[in-house]
């Protein structure tokens, strides 16, 4: 079988790539941006092809769709920063929607039967009330930001091209995925980068955060992508499934479980500019769908993935 991921320098990118490769037995063809790089440990170089690829060219879309004549398609790119989508609407209009679009166009092109993973993100279905948590596929959308409305969109453009076109397409809303190599700008990864700082005597021996009494539903990238490979094998085209551990955790018991694997004395404070306008308390996703469909159940524990990520920060401190 051969794979094809869109958009493969980002965090879930080398997770999925070491995969596919090492326990489905693909062959992967990876796409990125000329300035990006992609960082997959304990892999040989040359088992990956590796192409720069704008996705808002659509004729190179369509030209590299018809060179690697992908079995299965994962399609990952994306501008996925809330914040980067406030100042640039534009942009991340163009990139998550367009590229969408030129993906999705490519991909009907294909003369052969293969089959698609769109990701998506739990952001797209926004404020919701008590009584629907968890959150299950049919939930309304109510995205809440310029980002979750992307996502929104990209999802209807993938069930109407699965209609329209007949084609095998398949949509996952992944909520927080976390683990080693994660950018500091989501909480876990901030908070164990400020721990590993600070046993290094490069920050003052206070970890600052924002709110602490949300519940979020963490599950780790590696279990996320298993998720992605178990789905396009036999997900059902046209349908949207939830990716998360089906377990809402308090930010507080995430940072109480960081700071006992610390050996140093480490003080809490509220930092204001981490603090959002609006948080919901709670955000957990009804995985039955998923289960019910591929047999998926997360096998690596939240306290693992915290250690596994607190060490890899200490490890990159070290550097």
């Amino acid at each position: 079988m051969k794979s094809l991921i869109i958009g493969a320098a980002g965090f879930a990118g080398a997770y999925l790539i070491r995969h596919l490769q090492q326990a489905a037995g693909h062959t992967v063809v990876a796409t990125k941006m000329p300035q990006e790089q992609i960082v997959i440990p304990d892999r040989k170089e040359e088992q990956t092809a590796v192409y720069d690829l704008d996705i808002l060219e659509p004729d190179a879309v369509e030209r590299l769709f018809q060179k690697v004549r992908p079995d299965y398609v994962f399609h990952l790119a994306a501008q996925s920063s809330v914040a980067t989508a406030w100042k640039m609407p534009g942009m991340t209009v163009d990139v998550n929607i367009r590229g969408a679009v030129n993906v999705l166009e490519a991909f009907r092109s294909l003369n052969h039967r293969a089959r698609m993973v769109l990701a998506g993100s739990g952001e797209e279905y926004g404020p919701v009330s008590s009584e629907d948590i968890p959150i299950q596929e049919d939930c309304r959308m109510n995205p809440g930001n310029i980002y979750a409305a992307t996502k929104a969109c990209q999802n209807m453009l993938g069930s109407i091209y699965a209609r329209a076109y007949g084609l095998e397409v398949v949509m996952v809303r992944a909520f927080n995925h976390v683990g080693p190599n994660q950018s500091p700008i989501f909480v876990v990864s901030d908070f164990c980068r400020q721990v590993a700082a600070i046993e290094a005597g490069r920050q003052e021996a206070v970890i600052r955060v924002g709110n602490l009494n949300v519940r979020r539903d963490f599950t780790d990238v590696r279990d996320v992508v298993r998720a992605y490979e178990m789905l396009a094998a036999c997900g059902r085209a046209g349908e949207t499934y939830n990716v998360g551990s089906g377990r809402a955790v308090r930010i507080a018991d995430i940072l109480q479980m960081i700071l006992k694997k610390s050996h140093a004395d480490i003080r809490v404070e509220n930092d204001p500019s981490k603090m959002r306008p609006t948080d919901l308390p709670v955000i957990e996703a009804d995985i039955r769908k998923l289960q019910k469909t591929t047999g998926w159940q997360p096998l690596i524990r939240l306290e693992q993935t915290i250690e596994e990520t607190l060490d890899y920060w200490r490890n990159r401190d070290a550097l």
